[in-house]
């Protein structure tokens, strides 16, 4: 029988809800590209329910445990004394979610003889050393397009909260203000604007969907071209560099995976090429920033704004120069972890458990890592390597 480890965040200060506020949520059968929602033989759960914590256990504990499997839940994930580390030495399957990542660094791996499986709930494995994973033999995999609309939602709400200078207006409401000057003095309209895309996957590409009928001007940069069609159908300008797409736009959101080749691709030379005054959007995942350069940038206006919930290490300690920096948006890692969008990955994530116990194929789309090479989506999208170096860091944010 198996141990499954399982590192989820931590529960609700207030405690686990005992309501909701809706009563339900809408059912979500397939997505945009044909894909179906995750299909598991059966869930303990009711959807709209807080999956994503501790006591939420994403309405696995019945099914292991019927299967005679042993399920360990827990938030305490970083440092040599942590829960995580203590159960990792027998642990046969790692789950984590990318919000309150477990870092399965090399030598975690090393640590865990047994590890067979580890599963991404949510979508974005880099969390794990894909190289150690590769060469230890350990599968990888994540519930592709389970929240990827959930976060390019996310986006468009940055997007439009950042230009439109939201955030301090909301503010001068609940210090009991009315200066209107000082709300608007930051604030323009998003129509006619530029904006554009690092990667137009299933994130990217819903973005650009989500903002042409603001009346903006489309742009995208990925290593896959779009369809003639979909660029007709968007009028989105394709740009062949990073470079030329930073250059040409107003509005820049990142929504690439991280690994070595995207690690840091946003430092003090790439936000320089952007056009003064831009606002850049990152829901991808925080090391693709520099994370000095963008607070300087900040600082001297060469960025209007940053805005994002994503942040390396994660969580981020309590002195991340981004929590103080001036015009910024930034939330915890929240974009994916809508109640919705963890009905989705609570099922997927059951889907992938139920093949690999019963030795059914898990789906291509979910893979990552197979057989020691990268496999599925994660030969379409990462690169071989490891960018989990600096994640010692997160240790901090409890110290």
């Amino acid at each position: 029988m198996a141990k499954v480890l399982c590192v989820l965040y931590d529960d609700p200060i207030d405690g686990y809800p005992p309501a909701y506020a809706r009563d339900s949520i809408p059912e979500i059968a397939g997505y945009p590209d044909g894909q179906s929602a995750p299909t598991p033989a059966a869930i303990d759960f009711e959807p709209g329910e807080l999956l994503g914590c501790v006591s939420g256990e994403l309405g696995l504990r019945g099914f292991l445990e019927e299967r005679g499997h042993t399920l360990v839940v827990t938030s305490d994930k970083d440092g040599p004394d942590s829960e995580f580390e203590k159960h990792l030495v027998d642990a046969d399957v790692v789950i984590s979610q990318p919000f309150w990542p477990a870092y399965l660094t090399a030598e975690r791996i090393a640590m865990a003889p047994n590890l067979k499986l580890a599963v991404t709930a949510g979508i974005g494995s880099d969390h794990v050393d894909l190289q150690a994973a590769m060469d230890s033999g350990v599968t990888v995999a994540e519930v592709t397009y389970c929240n990827s609309i959930s976060v390019a939602e996310h986006v468009v709400m940055m997007i439009l909260g950042l230009v439109r200078n939201y955030i301090p207006s909301h503010q001068v409401v609940l210090d009991g203000g009315w200066n209107i000057a000082d709300c608007v003095a930051r604030s323009y309209d998003v129509e006619g604007m530029q904006v554009g895309t690092v990667a137009a996957g299933r994130i990217g590409l819903a973005v650009l969907r989500r903002m042409k009928p603001f009346d903006v001007g489309l742009h995208y940069m990925d290593r896959h071209r779009l369809p003639a069609e979909v660029e007709a159908e968007l009028g989105a300008i394709h740009h062949e560099t990073v470079e030329s797409l930073v250059a040409a736009c107003d509005v820049v959101t990142i929504n690439c995976p991280l690994h070595p080749e995207t690690e840091h691709l946003f430092d003090a030379e790439m936000i320089a090429k952007m056009r003064h005054g831009s606002y850049l959007i990152n829901t991808a995942r925080g090391k693709i920033c520099d994370r000095d350069a963008v607070a300087a940038a900040c600082e001297s206006g060469q960025l209007a704004g940053y805005a994002g919930d994503v942040w390396f290490p994660q969580p981020a300690p309590q002195d991340h120069p981004w929590r103080t920096m001036p015009h910024h948006g930034m939330t915890p890692h929240v974009s994916g972890s809508s109640l919705s969008a963890q009905a989705r990955y609570a099922a997927g994530t059951r889907e992938i458990l139920e093949c690999w116990m019963d030795e059914n194929p898990i789906r291509d789309e979910y893979l990552i890592v197979e057989g020691g090479s990268l496999a599925g989506t994660g030969a379409h999208s990462y690169s071989a390597g490891n960018a989990t170096s600096g994640s010692e860091e997160a240790a901090r944010f409890r110290g």
